[in-house]
C-alpha cells in the first residue's frame, strides 16, 4: 500500500520588508557613522533580531556597503534628473544644489549632511573596500558635472575656452561644502550663500 506524502510544508513568511528595514538601518548609521553604530542599535531600528540581520545582509559591513552602494546609485539617477539636458546649466546645477540640502538639511529632522561624505570619510582610512566605494562614488559625481558641462560648453552657454574638468570639481566642492557646513549647523541662509557662490563661479 503506497504510503500517500503529506504536502509541502511552505516556509514562513518573511516577517520584515527589506526596503524598510534597509532605510532604518541607514539612518542609524547616517546619524551615528559607522564605528559608533552597533548590532544593537541595528537590531532595535529594525525590528530583526541578531540571526535574521546576518541572514538578510550579512554582518555589519556587508550590511553598511550595500547602503553605501544604494546611495550611490541614488545619488547617480537624482544627478540624472537635476542635470537634465533640456534645462540651462546654471538652473540645473541648481536642481542638484537644492536636492542634496532637501536631503542634507531635512525640514522635520535634524540636519545630517550627506551619507557618503558623513560616513565614509572617516571609515576609508581603515578600510581598504569603504575607500574604493568612496572614491569610486566621487568619481561619479565628478563624471556627471563634467558631461553636462561639457555640453554647455558645446551649446555656446560657456566659451570655448572653459576648462570642463575643472569647473566640474567646483561643482563637486561645493557639493561637498554643502554636506558639511550642513552637519556642522549651518543656517539654510549660509547654505544657499555657498550655492549662489558656487553658481556664479562655474556659469560666469
Amino acid at each position: 500500500m503506497a504510503v500517500q506524502k503529506s504536502a509541502a510544508k511552505r516556509g514562513r513568511p518573511r516577517a520584515y520588508d527589506p526596503d524598510v528595514a534597509l532605510a532604518r538601518a541607514m539612518s542609524v548609521f547616517w546619524d551615528a557613522g559607522y564605528a559608533a553604530t552597533s548590532l544593537d542599535d541595528l537590531r532595535a531600528a529594525t525590528g530583526m533580531n541578531r540571526p535574521s540581520i546576518y541572514a538578510a545582509f550579512g554582518d555589519k559591513l556587508a550590511l553598511y556597503r550595500t547602503l553605501l552602494d544604494r546611495y550611490r546609485e541614488t545619488a547617480r539617477s537624482g544627478m540624472a534628473q537635476a542635470l537634465a539636458p533640456e534645462v540651462p546649466l546654471r538652473e540645473a546645477l541648481a536642481r542638484v544644489y537644492k536636492a542634496a540640502l532637501a536631503l542634507y538639511l531635512p525640514r522635520k529632522a535634524d540636519a545630517r549632511g550627506c551619507f557618503l561624505i558623513g560616513t565614509a570619510v572617516t571609515e576609508a582610512a581603515r578600510n581598504a573596500a569603504v575607500r574604493a566605494s568612496l572614491a569610486a562614488g566621487l568619481k561619479e559625481i565628478d563624471a556627471a558635472f563634467e558631461t553636462r558641462i561639457r555640453l554647455a560648453v558645446d551649446r555656446g552657454e560657456l566659451p570655448r575656452r572653459a576648462n570642463a574638468p575643472a569647473r566640474a570639481k567646483m561643482a563637486s566642492a561645493a557639493l561637498y561644502s554643502l554636506a558639511i557646513h550642513s552637519r556642522a549647523g549651518a543656517s539654510r541662509t549660509e547654505l544657499d550663500a555657498i550655492v549662489n557662490a558656487a553658481l556664479d563661479l562655474i556659469c560666469g
